[in-house]
């Protein structure tokens, strides 16, 4: 049985970002990660940018050979573990085989989401979530003339767009009223909507698939909305969202809930046991409620915490909670979601339509809970900062509402170390 000091298994930007903090502090542990991926380490906010061609898809690897080689890392890629006896520190892999750990990280990631519609399973559709989804799909983008997106989220109106730039008559179904209803209130939902039509894509919002089937010829699929439309495409993509990849800590003992719950330096309830990343279900920041927070910048946060944490490294500091923070760009344009629009207040609300412009400010007891644009200039990162920091705006908040991306750039430099 293979046994190493430290086993890390997930291979994106959690994963990643603990072996940092792990050799930042320990240079000689022995240290494996596991990939389930036949491919050296990738970032799933690439994909869509491999489905329209735009990435090379050899060129879009995190990191390669050489640095698991010069950071003295065991990568085993193609294998998934398929148990865990925590009672043992071991674990089973997908290939037969077992590693003994001494500490262990869960940085699995999510999963599609298969939504429970009649008629699913007799069709043939395209998911998104690894290089292989994003490799068919671009392979079947010469011969699709007519596609339907099941999901108008972030990763459905990527692709939307994709596969409409590559000359396919596009349509969108989203159960919610709104697209990206999850990051944009109705106002900056509208004007990514009229972007989207302007360019020939058919939104149908607030409309529930009741039914799949094979198309014509028993190629593509006909789908059946609730209020009787029948809808046929050659290619069809569900992207109605993802779930956490935690089946293998079956019988483990593991406390999991929507995600594998940790605590504030992504410890499991399992003491040598941590996790990272779109599975752990970590506080969030205004409640202290569990949540799991899937952006990127959240997954480097959590692994390198964890990754400290496991290494004993003394200057590990517990996690502040989880703030959303998505940047979308659509067509040319940009859209920014950081923090919350429901903590607060809206202090500021500019919406020009006509020129593709939106902002919103939301603040509570001079402090921002959430910004949200269109074509604004303000820097996400310095927000999310702002928002964790806890920054006291008050003092200058008629300059910041003038000028968000000036002023906190300002206090950024003042105030940060």
């Amino acid at each position: 049985m293979q046994q190493t000091q430290y086993l890390i298994v997930g291979a994106s930007h959690a994963a990643l970002a603990a072996v940092q903090a792990i050799r930042m502090h320990d240079e000689t542990g022995s240290v494996t990660v596991i990939s389930r991926d036949d491919a050296l380490p990738y970032s799933p906010t690439v994909l869509p940018y491999v489905v329209s061609g735009r990435s090379d898809p050899q060129q879009v690897f995190l990191r390669d050979d050489d640095y698991f080689s010069q950071h003295k890392v065991d990568y085993l890629k193609g294998v998934s573990v398929t148990g865990v006896v925590a009672s043992d520190n071991r674990v089973s892999l997908s290939n037969g085989g077992e590693i003994s750990y001494e500490k262990l990280l869960l940085a699995t990631g999510a999963a599609p989401q298969l939504p429970p519609i009649p008629g699913l399973n007799t069709v043939d559709f395209h998911v998104l979530r690894s290089l292989d989804d994003a490799l068919r799909l671009h392979q079947a983008l010469g011969t699709t003339r007519q596609a339907i997106v099941l999901g108008a989220g972030l990763v459905g109106m990527h692709a939307a767009e994709n596969l409409a730039k590559g000359g396919a008559q596009v349509t969108v179904v989203e159960m919610q009223p709104t697209a990206l209803a999850g990051y944009f209130d109705r106002d900056a939902a509208s004007i990514i909507e009229s972007t989207f039509t302007a360019k020939g894509v058919r939104l149908m919002m607030g409309n529930k698939v009741v039914k799949l089937a094979p198309g014509d010829q028993d190629k593509g699929a006909r789908v059946t909305l609730a209020d009787g439309t029948e809808l046929q495409a050659d290619l069809l993509l569900v992207s109605t969202g993802v779930t956490p990849v935690m089946d293998y800590l079956q019988g483990s003992g593991a406390q999991t809930d929507r995600g594998i719950v940790v605590d504030d330096v992504m410890r499991t309830s399992i003491d040598n046991i941590w996790a990272a990343g779109d599975v752990a279900q970590a506080r969030g920041f205004y409640n202290g409620e569990k949540i799991i927070n899937g952006i990127l910048p959240d997954a480097v946060e959590q692994g390198k915490i964890a990754g400290m944490a496991m290494a004993g490294d003394p200057a590990v500091q517990n996690y502040p909670g989880g703030v959303s923070l998505n940047t979308y760009s659509f067509f040319g344009q940009q859209a920014v979601s950081v923090g919350s629009q429901n903590e607060g207040e809206a202090v500021l609300l500019e919406v020009d339509a006509p020129n593709s412009r939106y902002l919103k400010i939301v603040m509570k007891d001079g402090r921002l809970t959430g910004i949200f644009g269109i074509n604004a200039a303000f820097d996400p990162g310095v927000m999310w900062q702002l928002i964790l920091r806890r920054t006291d705006l008050a003092p200058v908040l008629d300059k910041f509402l003038a000028d968000p991306q000036r002023t906190a750039r300002v206090l950024m430099s003042k105030t940060w170390r």
